[in-house]
């Protein structure tokens, strides 16, 4: 084991109150204030536009639009989707952020074989399918080598929140939930079974803050 990491349940949280929590956070981390931590929640009804978003991308929305860091595009986040945000120290891992990504990939994919569904990655696009269909987004930052923002893994998630935008660049149609697959389960369900896959691929022990 490299080490034990905190997990934080925020429960539902106003995504802008969580994004301020995370940079705070990312300033403590670097600072060696704290541990890493896995930040999990939900948030209210809200549109996020990554670095690579086309301005032409960003029309009338339903929902608030924050335009932030992290890497990838439009997508949605509301109620029914687990949302984990990594505050973790990259230096120890390598300082590398391809690799930070795909073992966030391979979390979610370890997570949904928990569940019977057979999860898959889709090069070039970074996120994870279940066959020709996307159920979690990935988008995230470093700052000082800590990283920050990170996945989103729809649940019961009302899937028509992306019909107005097209969701990292690709069609509305593609994306998917646990409950589109016929799954039932829910965020509360999901959650200990996604900080396991965690510490299982960044080989780390859990502890509860």
């Amino acid at each position: 084991m490299a080490g034990a990491i905190e997990i934080v349940d925020w429960g539902r949280i106003a995504y802008a109150d969580a994004w301020r929590r995370q940079r705070d956070l990312v300033d403590q981390r670097a600072n060696g204030e704290i541990p890493d931590r896995l930040i999990l929640c939900e948030h209210d009804p809200v549109i996020t536009a990554g670095r690579r978003t086309p301005a032409a991308a960003i029309g009338r929305l339903p929902f608030p639009l924050h335009e932030i860091e992290r890497g990838g595009e439009l997508t949605y986040h509301g109620p029914g989707q687990l949302v984990g945000y990594p505050i973790l120290d990259l230096r120890p891992r390598g300082s590398d952020l391809h690799r930070y990504l795909r073992d966030l990939e391979e979390v979610l994919v370890r997570a949904l074989a928990r569940f019977g569904l057979d999860g898959r990655r889709n090069p070039p696009h970074t996120g994870v399918w279940v066959g020709a269909r996307k159920i979690a987004s990935i988008g995230v930052a470093v700052k000082r080598w800590v990283s920050y923002h990170g996945f989103a893994l729809n649940v019961t998630t009302d899937l028509q929140a992306f019909a107005s935008f097209q969701p990292c660049g690709l069609a509305p149609a593609v994306m998917t939930s646990f409950a589109a697959l016929g799954v039932p389960t829910d965020v509360e369900a999901v959650k200990p079974i996604v900080s396991a896959s965690f510490a299982e691929v960044f080989e780390v022990a859990l502890a509860d803050l």
